[in-house]
């Protein structure tokens, strides 16, 4: 029975391409050695440089999202240094391109300005992304954002494709929705 449950996961996850799958609480300390292995697979897949970076970048930047944002805390908002939030996150390959894939739950309040956040980046162009970025560095940290604002920005100028985002509810807890985001690099 035991190793039945292990090949059906296997089995999915070796389909799909995915060469890194993580679901649980995200901390610095859980970032920090994701990382770790995600530089030694991305080199055992033969990914250049600049992909690497790419790839890497916009993990971190889903980490922090999902260790600033995610509903599901184990830690109280007023230890901001240190919190520790769950989430899942994977990276695959298709054709010659790799995906990055994270989902967390998020207060379902906070659906519209996430979605007024990312809607613009699907009409963007590179140049113009590239440029928003300049002047989010440049402005104050928005209100409403725990870091400066530039998360969403830079996965969508590290990605070769618009990003993918969708708002799901959640089944067991009727105030969260869960939040999915891919990005193809």
């Amino acid at each position: 029975m035991l190793y039945e449950e292990f090949s059906d996961f296997f089995d999915v996850a070796r389909k799909r391409h995915i060469i890194f799958f993580y679901v649980g609480y995200f901390s610095q300390h859980v970032v920090a050695a994701i990382s770790e292995t995600i530089k030694a697979r991305l080199d055992t897949a033969g990914a250049a440089g600049p992909t690497r970076r790419r790839i890497f970048s916009s993990f971190v930047e889903m980490s922090q999202n999902i260790m600033h944002y995610s509903s599901d805390s184990l830690t109280p908002d007023s230890q901001a240094e240190n919190q520790i939030r769950r989430g899942s996150f994977c990276i695959g390959m298709k054709d010659d391109s790799f995906f990055l894939l994270c989902a967390n739950p998020v207060d379902s309040a906070n659906v519209e300005r996430i979605r007024n956040r990312l809607d613009p980046l699907h009409t963007m162009t590179m140049e113009e992304i590239k440029s928003a970025y300049k002047k989010a560095l440049r402005d104050d940290t928005p209100t409403d954002s725990k870091g400066a604002g530039l998360g969403f920005l830079t996965m969508a100028r590290d990605a070769s494709e618009p990003l993918e985002f969708e708002f799901v509810k959640d089944t067991h807890n009727p105030d969260a929705t869960i939040f999915c985001i891919k990005a193809i690099i």
